[in-house]
C-alpha cells in the first residue's frame, strides 16, 4: 500500500515525540508498504525553540529538526512540512501526487486544519485518538479543528481499550472508536543491558506543549480533569518512601521543588533531545515509575502509555498509574500498577525482589501486545476496509 502518515516531529521538537511517530513510519514500511510523512501545520507554523526559550514561527528551525529524526530511519526525502502556503521537504506537487495514488491517509493525534483538498484524494482515511477522554469531549465542545478532520475520516481509532465499559467515564461523541495501542519497532528497540543501572525513571512533560490543548468537560457529571501535573503532585513525596533511587527528566513545572523532595531531577528537553538521546534514556534506567494524567485516571479508559512501551521492549519493567489496565494488559510481572504511593512503593519493591523475572516479562510482553507488525497491520485491515 502506499500510507501517509500524519504526524507532528517538528513541532514538538523532543525526541520521544519523535519516536511516537517513528514507529509508525518504521513499522509500517517493514511491513513492506511505500510511507511518506506528512505535518500539516494550518496557518503557520510554531515551534518552541528549547535552546533560546522562545517561540519560532519560520520553517528552518522544525524542520532541521525532523530533517535529521528522519534521514537516519531512511526517510530523508520522504517528507513534506506545511505551514499555509508555505512548505518545505518534497516538491508540492509530488506530495499531491501521491496523494492521488495513497490507498489511506492516517492522522495521529493532531488535527489537520485546514482541511486541504488533496487530503480527500487518498482512497481511505483515519484518525488515530491518543487522548482519550479529552479529544471526545473537544468533539462534544464543537472544537472546529477536530471535527472537521475526524468528520473527513471514514475510521477512527483510540487508546482508549475500555471505551463502552459501565464503569468508563469517556463519551463516544457520536461516533465508533475502534481500540489500538502504540507500537513499538521492534527492530530499533533491542533488549537492553540487565542490571548495571539503578535508578527507575520518569519523563514528565508537567503541561502540554500546545498553547491551548483541547481540556475541556469530560466523565459524568461535568467534572474538568487536569494533566499530569495534577497527579504527579500526590506522589511527589516518594522518594522519601523508598531506598530505590528516582531519576526524572522534566520538563516544566518546579524542579527545586522536587529536587527537594529527592527527585534525581534532569532537564527533560536536554535529556531526551534526539531520538537517541530519548532511547538511550530508557535504556539507562531500571525501570519506568509512571504517572497519567488526571483524565486517563479518573474516566478508567485503560490508557498505556508509548513511553512504556519502549521501556517494555528494552526489557524494562514499568511501574505505572491504573486506568484500568487489568481488563486488557496482563499486570504482576513486567507492568505492575498502582493507585497510591503505597501502591507504587509495593510496586516497586515487587520489580526489585525479582528483577530478571520482572525483564523478561517486559520484553515478551512488547512483543505480544505491542510489536508494530502486529499493532499496524490491524489496523491498516481495519482503516482500509
Amino acid at each position: 500500500m502506499i500510507v501517509v502518515f500524519a504526524g507532528s516531529i517538528g513541532r514538538l521538537p523532543v525526541g520521544g515525540h519523535a519516536w511516537v511517530n517513528l514507529q509508525y513510519l518504521g513499522g509500517l514500511r517493514a511491513l513492506g508498504h511505500d510511507v511518506y510523512y506528512l505535518e500539516d501545520c494550518g496557518e503557520g507554523s510554531w515551534v518552541h525553540d528549547w535552546e533560546q526559550d522562545e517561540e519560532r514561527t519560520d520553517l528552518d528551525y522544525p524542520t532541521a529538526y525532523l530533517r535529521a529524526c528522519l534521514e537516519p530511519f531512511g526517510f530523508g526525502d520522504r517528507w513534506i512540512y506545511r505551514a499555509g502556503e508555505r512548505c518545505a521537504g518534497m516538491p508540492l506537487e509530488t506530495f499531491r501526487e501521491i496523494c492521488a495514488q495513497a490507498d489511506v491517509l492516517l492522522v495521529r493525534a493532531v488535527p489537520v486544519h485546514p482541511w486541504r483538498a488533496e487530503y480527500d484524494l487518498p482512497r481511505r482515511r483515519a484518525f488515530i485518538d491518543v487522548d482519550p477522554g479529552f479529544s471526545q469531549a473537544a468533539l462534544l465542545a464543537g472544537d472546529p479543528p477536530l471535527r472537521e478532520t475526524v468528520e473527513r475520516c471514514e475510521h477512527l481509532f483510540t487508546l482508549a481499550q475500555r471505551l463502552g465499559a459501565a464503569d468508563c467515564g469517556i463519551p463516544d461523541a457520536g461516533h465508533r472508536w475502534i481500540p489500538t495501542v502504540s507500537p513499538v519497532w521492534l527492530e530499533h528497540w533491542p533488549v537492553a543491558d540487565a542490571d548495571e543501572t539503578s535508578h527507575f525513571s520518569a519523563i514528565l512533560q508537567w503541561r502540554s506543549f500546545e498553547k491551548t490543548h483541547r481540556y475541556g468537560r469530560i466523565g459524568r457529571n461535568g467534572t474538568r480533569y487536569g494533566q499530569k501535573e495534577v497527579e504527579f503532585a500526590r506522589f511527589a513525596q516518594l522518594p522519601s518512601k523508598t531506598s530505590q533511587p528516582l531519576r526524572l527528566a522534566l520538563t516544566g513545572g518546579d524542579p527545586e521543588h522536587l529536587a527537594g523532595c529527592g527527585w534525581d531531577v534532569r532537564s527533560g528537553w536536554r535529556a531526551t533531545r534526539t531520538p537517541a538521546d530519548y532511547r538511550r534514556f530508557i535504556a539507562d534506567s531500571r525501570a519506568e515509575f509512571g504517572v497519567a494524567k488526571q483524565g486517563y485516571v479518573a474516566t478508567r479508559g485503560g490508557w498505556f502509555s508509548d513511553r512504556s512501551v519502549c521501556y517494555l521492549a528494552c526489557g524494562r519493567p514499568v511501574c505505572v498509574q491504573d486506568t484500568g489496565l487489568a481488563d486488557w494488559l496482563p499486570v504482576g510481572e513486567g507492568v505492575l500498577g498502582f493507585d497510591d504511593v503505597a501502591g507504587a512503593v509495593d510496586a516497586i519493591d515487587a520489580i526489585n525482589r525479582d528483577y530478571p523475572r520482572h525483564r523478561r516479562a517486559a520484553r515478551a510482553i512488547a512483543e505480544r501486545y505491542f510489536a508494530a507488525d502486529r499493532v499496524l497491520c490491524a489496523l491498516l485491515d481495519a482503516a482500509t476496509e
